[in-house]
């Protein structure tokens, strides 16, 4: 039986925390090539996750909220925001599932936040993600501008 627990959430969140992209994973997968991907995702504010889409292999992904919030953006082939949803662990609004093909990110609200990602596997580096070409890349100066930007036109 695997187990979530506080303990496994603490670390997850500790070593979120203590990780220059502000975020970890913790895998229950036991393989990369299995074909159901389950991990816990810690993000903290900050953290940038440039906008991708699983495509060619389709991939669906499910977040559920653990702890704290995180703000789910789906997008259009343009960059246009077309729904988000906030996943509070307090507000009822707990999981958010985003077809394969959809353009999405998500944007952490809160320190400690940390849902349980399912998404079809296998994983490969090289086709897990095809990455936003009218969104900043992770590490890029115009990430820190990007990420204000997409808080705020969510209302946020």
């Amino acid at each position: 039986m695997i187990r979530i627990n506080q303990e496994i959430i603490n670390n997850t969140i500790s070593k979120a925390k203590l990780s220059p992209r502000q975020r970890m994973n913790f895998n229950f997968h036991p393989k990369l090539d299995d074909m159901l991907q389950r991990m816990l995702n810690a993000v903290e504010p900050g953290t940038y996750i440039q906008p991708h889409k699983h495509e060619n292999p389709d991939k669906t992904e499910v977040f559920m909220i653990l702890t704290g919030k995180i703000l789910v953006v789906e997008f259009d082939d343009y960059g246009n925001i077309v729904d988000k949803e906030l996943l509070d662990s307090t507000s009822g609004r707990w999981a958010a599932e985003i077809p394969p093909r959809t353009w999405h990110t998500i944007i952490s609200m809160k320190s400690g936040s940390v849902a349980y990602e399912l998404k079809n596997g296998p994983y490969s580096p090289i086709d897990d993600k095809n990455f936003a070409s009218w969104a900043p890349k992770e590490g890029q100066k115009e990430a820190e501008n990007y990420l204000r930007y997409l808080t705020g036109k969510c209302g946020f």
